[in-house]
């Protein structure tokens, strides 16, 4: 992977591909990615797989959709690849056209390849227009169109609107998709251990699974949480897989590790659940600055823990004065 003389070393980034997928459009909002070696697989496994093997320096997996949520293929892919970090999220608007061979009408469709993520997005447009149509599923959204010059099983692709730089195609439909502000989050994974610097609009990624499946275990698990002051963004319970029952959570905390309640936090996470995953803290997205009660600012941490120091130290009460409550 590296360029002879005094270049720097050409980097490889895997992403879902062929050319003109969505993950490849988050690729190209990755800095780091421009003008470097991208590297198309067939899934996420694939993609995880060639990081963690060395085989590539990064690579950009779709996480979770504003319409389905969490595309749960990753997020148990995440959980059970150990070596892997969150370094960066990347959000891609999403839409759909249905393309056909040349010469194709509407009308003559009957069967659409589409991968199942996409066709879900886009089933209202799908029941209204070709209320008998039928579905065959594909490993990617262009991988649907291509498919249509591979074999003639299917009429028609759901697929990205760029595709019509890729395949000769006609477009039977524009702006498929049922909800026209869909986006998807992506994520870059690396093997670093790295931690990027905090922003002050940061997320931190973690796995947890409850120790043992009992009345108020997944209340004790929040409570780590909303007793700092920290909002979690998303959980999502996913089947450990060893019996029924048993779950691992994977969750979504605002805030950076270095952020004293987000730091207190995993503390508490850590001793209710030994089997919690660090997955990272990174930027977000849509830089939003994180709001939170100033009663969890990282000051007062510090002072409690001074406090309790001079305690420790032999004075009868402390002599660090404690914060003012928030009005």
């Amino acid at each position: 992977m590296a360029d002879s003389g005094d270049s720097a070393p050409t980097r490889t980034y895997s992403y879902l591909g062929p050319r003109g997928t969505f993950t490849e459009a988050a690729l190209a909002q990755v800095p780091e990615a421009a003008g470097q070696n991208w590297h198309s697989v067939n899934n996420v496994g694939e993609a995880l797989g060639d990081v963690i093997a060395g085989r590539s320096d990064g690579a950009v997996i779709a996480i979770e959709n504003s319409i389905e949520g969490g595309v749960s293929v990753a997020q148990d892919a995440l959980a059970t690849m150990p070596g892997l970090r969150i370094v960066g999220e990347y959000l891609v608007p999403v839409n759909f056209v249905l393309v056909a061979r040349r010469g194709t009408r509407l009308e003559d469709v009957k069967v659409v390849n589409a991968h199942p993520v996409a066709y879900a997005q886009c089933h209202s447009w799908m029941d209204a227009t070709l209320p008998d149509h039928g579905h065959i599923p594909a490993t990617s959204n262009v991988a649907a169109a291509s498919a249509l010059f591979e074999t003639e099983l299917a009429d028609a692709a759901i697929a990205p609107p760029r595709i019509v730089d890729l395949y000769d195609v006609d477009v039977l439909g524009e702006a498929i998709g049922d909800n026209p502000n869909a986006v998807t989050r992506f994520l870059h994974v690396s093997r670093s251990t790295e931690i990027p610097a905090p922003t002050g609009a940061d997320k931190t990624s973690l796995v947890a699974e409850l120790p043992i499946d009992r009345a108020g275990a997944l209340l004790e698990l929040l409570q780590q949480f909303s007793t700092r002051g920290v909002n979690m963004s998303l959980i999502e319970s996913r089947p450990i897989g060893d019996e029924l029952g048993r779950y691992r959570f994977i969750i979504d905390a605002d805030g950076h590790i270095s952020d004293e309640r987000v730091a207190d936090a995993l503390l508490g996470v850590r001793r209710f659940s030994p089997g919690v995953m660090f997955l990272g803290s990174y930027p977000r997205a849509d830089k939003s600055p994180i709001e939170f009660d100033p009663k969890y600012a990282d000051q007062v941490f510090v002072e409690a823990r001074e406090w309790l120091g001079e305690l420790l130290a032999g004075s009868s009460t402390g002599t660090v004065p404690a914060p003012p409550l928030a009005g």
